[in-house]
């Protein structure tokens, strides 16, 4: 097939979307498939293009077999919400009329977060009649109500509507959780139209290995039990938590936990700020790292935190840190409700708290800290019962599937 992916983000930047996108895309490309990714310039978190590329109008690369189209936006750093919206608003129009102008694929994709990436993927299927596939990673207005964005409520109703008619649209919609299908019904798509392809592990990255202890000796964190926050430390994070459960390990002198937050993002600046000020010195911020290093962040820690705000909307996501931890073999405390929270207590794979609860962070924490042998019985259960049933390789192959009956 001759398929085209439109997406706000892509290798190398690192994120989720970014990750997920890039592991689809090279899997079929490598099956002989003809995949185009059409995308932005690599900028996030911070708003600043990555070394070796420019803000143009448009730019071409190939990435591991993956022809790879990148069009002008407006940059912005991953925080606040005007220049934000300016960005996902440019990236629409820029990714609509660079594609008008390609040669035309069999099938098309354009995946959300960000909403109007999603339309970009509508207008292209109006105006070329291409067959057209919706993936659909938040759930818009609500997605941003849950992160604190305070947007005027007739622009919010505006989302709504175009939300609507987004998904009737779409050919098909896939998601990557179960917990999407109920939001979607009741926004009126029929069950028939839905797919889900979960997020899942890449098992040539992320697999079982020894902590790396030249990381851990330049970090001060040699001989420390490890709790580490992995990804963008955004609104929608609640990592607020960290910081407070930090300052109750303090005060109960547990000198011998550490919390490190690895990565970037809106909130990042005015935690590590706050840290300092509290002289919360078991708290670690490493700031953004390269995305290679990530496989070995996990399997250097003891346990890999999975957290986001306490909010219905959050007990429908799937997020990809649980595969990533379960690939390496490491426990993971789960700070996500709803279907997310299921998947890894069924497999015996976790500590479950209660979203932005510190106490029971700090709890938890002390738990398995001072239980090895239970932190090692979840992170072989981990492996065995999701990283063994959710792999990229099996997963693209599901997809492509979808794809095949779309582009008929």
């Amino acid at each position: 097939m001759k398929i085209l992916f439109i997406t706000h983000y892509y290798s190398p930047e690192g994120n989720a979307p970014a990750s997920r996108v890039s592991a689809l895309a090279e899997r079929w490309a490598a099956a002989g498939h003809d995949v185009t990714v059409l995308t932005g310039v690599p900028n996030v978190p911070d708003g600043i293009v990555y070394p070796g590329y420019k803000n143009r109008r448009k730019q071409i690369e190939n990435l591991r077999g993956v022809n790879v189209v990148r069009v002008w936006t407006f940059i912005a750093p991953n925080r606040g919400t005007v220049k934000r919206s300016i960005n996902y608003l440019s990236f629409m129009f820029s990714a609509f009329f660079c594609g008008l102008f390609m040669g035309k694929p069999d099938v098309m994709i354009a995946t959300s977060p960000q909403f109007f990436c999603g339309w970009a993927g509508v207008l292209l299927h109006v105006f070329r009649h291409i067959p057209f596939v919706l993936e659909i990673r938040d759930i818009w207005p609500e997605s941003m109500s849950a992160v604190g964005a305070k947007l005027p409520k007739f622009f919010l109703k505006m989302i709504g509507i175009l939300e609507k008619k987004m998904y009737k649209s779409a050919d098909s919609i896939v998601t990557v959780g179960p917990g999407y299908i109920l939001k979607l019904k009741e926004r009126g798509v029929p069950e028939e139209k839905i797919s889900v392809v979960m997020n899942g592990v890449d098992k040539r990255s992320f697999f079982p290995r020894p902590k790396n202890e030249r990381l851990l000796a330049e970090n001060r964190l040699t001989g420390k039990f490890i709790c580490s926050y992995i990804g963008t430390i955004g609104m929608a994070c609640g990592l607020q938590t960290a910081l407070d459960a930090g300052a109750i390990l303090k005060e109960r002198r547990r000198d011998d936990i550490r919390i490190v937050l690895v990565g970037d993002g809106a909130s990042r600046e005015a935690l590590q700020k706050e840290a300092a000020e509290r002289n919360l010195d078991n708290v670690i911020f490493t700031g953004r790292r390269p995305k290679e290093e990530m496989p070995d962040w996990i399997a250097s820690s003891d346990v890999n935190l999975v957290h986001l705000k306490k909010t219905d909307l959050f007990t429908t996501v799937m997020p990809s840190k649980i595969f990533e931890s379960a690939g390496c073999a490491r426990p993971i405390l789960m700070g996500v409700d709803g279907f997310a929270k299921q998947l890894v207590m069924d497999a015996e794979a976790g500590v479950p708290i209660e979203p932005e609860n510190a106490g029971q962070l700090a709890d938890a924490l002390e738990k398995l800290a001072d239980d090895p042998a239970l932190c090692a019985a979840l992170g072989k259960n981990a492996f065995n019962n999701i990283a063994s049933k959710y792999d990229r390789d099996i997963q693209s192959k599901d997809y492509l599937a979808i794809l095949e009956r779309v582009k008929k």
